[in-house]
């Protein structure tokens, strides 16, 4: 499925709305197999500018209205990368690779969650209950990836976070985003 502006990150839900024929052929088809679809970004003007990498989403709840439209929460898998067009009509479908996350030195990224959080925690009230939430949750990669899909609607910095294989950058990046937007001194 072809959306701009729209990245969904492993671990996390994205709330879809489907109502294009197209899609609700694809969703059915999607439904009656394995349950798993991509989110191609769009990032140009033409219908054929699609960001290169994406993440693997699995439908875990789909409901189906009486006009044929569908509500849907797909939840994030695995990032992957598009490899070439085996369809592109109704609905594209690619040939694809997971991107292999590289985790790197634990103590290190011990450090950057506590500091991402620490930051992430200037951003309000909402801010400060899920980093309670995630200071808790000892999957350093995951809580990368839910602070890269809730803290910013950047589509260009989600994109980057998407792409990067490697945990320690990502949150690198987070960590100077969160400088770089901190609330002001009240």
């Amino acid at each position: 499925m072809v959306l701009p502006d729209c990245h969904l990150f492993p671990g996390c839900l994205l709330p879809l709305y489907i109502f294009e024929e197209r899609y609700r052929k694809m969703l059915v088809e999607s439904l009656g197999t394995n349950r798993i679809f991509c989110i191609g970004n769009k990032c140009g003007d033409s219908e054929s500018d699609i960001s290169p990498c994406s993440t693997a989403g699995l439908v875990r709840a789909c409901v189906r209205q009486d006009d044929g439209t569908s509500h849907l929460l797909l939840l994030g898998l695995q990032r992957i990368r598009f490899l070439d067009w085996l369809q592109e009509r109704p609905y594209r479908i690619a040939r694809i690779e997971p991107i292999v996350s590289i985790p790197g030195d634990a103590a290190r990224l011990q450090q950057m969650k506590d500091e991402v959080l620490a930051l992430f925690a200037e951003h309000g009230e909402g801010a400060t209950q899920l980093r309670d939430t995630l200071a808790e949750n000892d999957n350093l990669e995951l809580v990368a990836d839910v602070l890269s899909y809730h803290f910013t609607r950047c589509p260009t910095l989600q994109q980057k976070l998407l792409s990067e294989a490697s945990v320690e950058r990502r949150f690198e990046t987070i960590i100077e985003a969160l400088k770089k937007h901190r609330p002001s001194a009240k």
